[in-house]
This record gives structure tokens, sequence and C-alpha cells, in this order.
């Protein structure tokens, strides 16, 4: 069994995590090793937090480590909020401020086309390497469903006519952006290739 750290404090990430990870791997969150702090984001990518994160942790439990960082990139606000979904209406991280600044910002927008993308930086036998997970949809104009977390009750990916808080925990990790870039980091981790 190979046990990995994933640099979160967020419950639902971890649920939703070992859900797609299943009994090949031990998965620990920082909860787990006691380290409560908050790690720095202060990256204008994606990318470049998802490394940040995995390294900070990595350089502290010199462990083997897997760091992610999401956003949800609106095409009428020009990628926005994007790196900085988490924080878009404020710094406390405040998901019914976030998900009202979006419907305020869009009240007018015909184009409600967007995307969640997930950036996963793995490092592993001190080599660090990244996964990309993308779901394309679009933001509605009301909130729909009690599932989930974040933007999830305003965003209903393309294909399906329900948005991903009325879907349940296994379906949306079926289609998942992170689901997506988890199991390209799972097949990695099968693979042995590292």
């Amino acid at each position: 069994m190979k046990e990995l750290i994933f640099a979160t404090n967020n419950p639902d990430k971890l649920r939703e995590i070992q859900d797609l990870l299943g009994d090949n791997f031990k998965l620990y969150s920082l909860k787990d090793l006691d380290f409560l702090e908050d790690i720095p984001e202060t990256g204008d990518t994606l990318e470049i937090n998802a490394s940040r994160k995995a390294n900070f942790i990595y350089r502290i439990f010199n462990r083997d480590v897997f760091a992610d960082d999401t956003g949800l990139e609106i095409d009428a606000l020009k990628g926005k909020p994007g790196v900085h979904s988490a924080r878009y209406a404020g710094p406390e991280k405040n998901s019914v401020a976030n998900i009202m600044r979006v419907i305020n910002e869009l009240k007018y927008a015909r184009n409600r086309t967007a995307r969640f993308r997930t950036i996963i930086t793995l490092i592993i036998n001190d080599k660090e390497y990244s996964f990309e997970g993308i779901v394309e949809g679009a933001i509605l104009k009301s909130l729909r469903g009690q599932e989930g977390f974040g933007y999830d009750p305003l965003f209903q990916p393309s294909g399906y006519t329900q948005t991903f808080a009325e879907m349940e925990l296994k379906q949306k990790n079926l289609i998942s952006h992170r689901a997506i870039a988890f199991k390209k980091l799972v097949v990695f981790l099968k693979k042995g290739v590292y």
C-alpha cells in the first residue's frame, strides 16, 4: 500500500479523493499529521499554487505528497475568479459570498460558459509531476442542489441537466475536474514509473 500526504485541510476534498483512490493507497491529510497551518497560496496561476503547496509540505515532512489547486474560470469574466476562486469575495473564503459575487457580476451576461480546472502537483522520490483536469459547463442564474461545496450549486457541466450540487458524490466523481486530474495521478502511481 502506497502512503501519500494530501496537502489539504479541506474535509470535502479529502473525502472526494479518498473515494477515488480506494484501498490501493493510504491517504494522510494535514490534519492527520497535526499540521493545521494555512499553506501560502500566493501564486498567480493554479500551476504555481499547486507546486508551492506540495513543495512546502514536502520540505516539512520529507514524505511523498501531492497538492491541488482548483479554479472556476468564467469566460464572461475573462477567466475570473480562476486562481482566486476560494477568496473571490475576500480573504475569509466564504463560499456564499463568492457565489453571490459571481451571480452579481454575471447579472447581464449572455455568455455563461465556464470551466472548472484542477492542477495536481505530485512530489515523489524528489521528482515533481503535474496533472490537469478540466470540465466545461455553464454558470446558472440561480443555485440548485445541496451536495458538494464551493461553486457546485451554480455550475452545470456540459451534457448534464444537473449541477454538481445536485449529483451524488459517486456521480460527480465520475466526471469532475478533480476526478479527471486524480485519475491521471492514480494511473501514473499504479504504473510505478517514478
